[in-house]
């Protein structure tokens, strides 16, 4: 009884969830909810109470000392968005090596789109905001939400090509390394080279490690979070940075190759087939040291990279993303002033930085990159396509939000950012899923 009570309950419970999260859409989708659920608590009478859970300090007490003593919004923008940039800098060696970005030649338009995608939105912006206090903010709408992007594309199924979610995908990727690059050379405070110059020491100890083919996962984290984190966020450039410099140090090759790897599974099969059984549900001693062998072997075969990417994403996407959307995201319009919101050129700026940069950016480097005979889109994808994708592309949310948090310190600019990045990154989404699904329709 108690049996079919637990596998009910498996069934309509863990299953849809699990089922859920495989989802490509699924991560967009719980971000978008956190976004919601971050303007409904700030804008609620428990506002006060929300915005202060978010200023408590936490820190480490050493010998009487206290050392890393950050607000909470710190460690989330700091620490949990740091394991955020460290998955980036895995997928980013994975294609680099096995992926989109392997043969540069099949890939340079959308790799000019995201270049031209990034510098004409700057140049908007600037356009509003050259000469001011607020120019610090130019590297705003440089970027696209993948999380909110795909998820757009893969409600919209097979009516979108798949040449148009690979060519999304890879300017996506493209823009995260710009992102990435924006970061460590604009947003950077002081910096201690003594500090940074440590931080590089214990880089060159996991890049030793990897040449001398260690792949235990544990001996990485540690020397990354503790020597490599550590050391970046006391030197005064940014410590996502050191996410990704320390993924790309992770080995990208597997303990036992794929023809070891089969040799041993057909082993392993035979000896569980000859393997004394027994007539109970569990395994004999036998079996269960066969599967363990098994178990053992298969974690050998799959690559340190692909091991932690594939572990960490499902944290990345449904814990610290919408962590990360519910201590940012929140904007209080209970008695703000729309006038002083429109005053100088952020919001604004940021807006159509998004919203006209992005697409006319990505339009116009494919126009001339045909033109120059250097390439041409993708079979299947047709220019409607690309206009599609463009204002897809004008979706910035995380990424927008997480630069704001480094190129202001006024709090109404923080404001005037965000109102910027939620109207265009609605009106980009529901435009580019318009223009996207007649596109299907006029295919079919």
């Amino acid at each position: 009884m108690i049996g079919k009570y637990k596998q009910r309950i498996s069934q309509r419970v863990f299953m849809p969830i699990q089922e859920f999260m495989r989802q490509e859409k699924a991560g967009g989708i719980v971000l978008g909810l956190s976004v919601v659920v971050s303007l409904v608590l700030a804008n609620s009478p428990l506002r006060e109470s929300w915005a202060h859970i978010f200023e408590q300090h936490f820190g480490f007490v050493f010998g009487g000392e206290t050392f890393f003593d950050f607000s909470l919004e710190h460690w989330i923008n700091d620490g949990l968005m740091s394991l955020f940039f460290f998955v980036v800098g895995l997928e980013l060696k994975r294609e680099f090596i096995s992926g989109e970005l392997r043969e540069l030649r099949k890939v340079l338009l959308p790799i000019g789109s995201a270049v031209f995608g990034m510098v004409v939105p700057s140049v908007v912006y600037l356009a509003f905001n050259h000469g001011t206090s607020a120019a610090s903010g130019w590297g705003i709408p440089m970027a696209t939400d993948i999380a909110f992007a795909l998820a757009v594309v893969y409600m919209l199924g097979s009516r979108v090509p798949l040449a148009v979610k690979v060519f999304l995908t890879t300017l996506a990727i493209v823009d995260d390394i710009g992102s990435v690059l924006v970061i460590a050379f604009f947003y950077t405070s002081s910096i201690s080279v003594a500090d940074l110059m440590t931080g590089f020491c214990f880089l060159l100890m996991m890049f030793v490690a990897n040449r001398m083919s260690v792949k235990n996962i544990w001996f990485y984290a540690v020397v990354a979070i503790a020597g490599v984190w550590a050391s970046f966020l006391m030197s005064g450039i940014h410590a996502t940075i050191s996410a990704v410099l320390a993924a790309f140090m992770i080995p990208a090759d597997a303990a036992l190759s794929e023809k070891d790897f089969l040799a041993r599974m057909r082993g392993h099969h035979d000896d569980f087939e000859e393997a004394d059984g027994n007539d109970f549900p569990t395994l004999g001693d036998e079996q269960l040291e066969i599967v363990a062998s098994v178990r053992r072997d298969a974690t050998r075969a799959m690559p340190p990279l692909q091991r932690l990417e594939h572990a960490l994403h499902p944290f990345v996407s449904f814990v610290i993303m919408p962590i990360f959307a519910l201590g940012n995201a929140g904007v209080t319009f209970v008695g703000m002033d729309l006038a002083s919101v429109a005053e100088g050129g952020v919001a604004l700026g940021v807006m159509l930085g998004l919203l006209v940069g992005k697409p006319v950016g990505i339009v116009l480097s494919v126009w001339l990159l045909k033109k120059l005979g250097v390439g041409a889109l993708p079979e299947g994808m047709t220019m409607r396509h690309l206009v599609g994708v463009g204002f897809l592309a004008s979706i910035g949310f995380t990424m927008s939000m997480f630069v704001t948090t480094l190129a202001f310190d006024d709090p109404m600019a923080h404001v005037q950012a965000k109102v910027g990045i939620f109207v265009a990154s609605v009106l980009g989404g529901v435009i580019g899923y318009a223009i996207l699904s007649r596109c299907g329709r006029s295919v079919e």
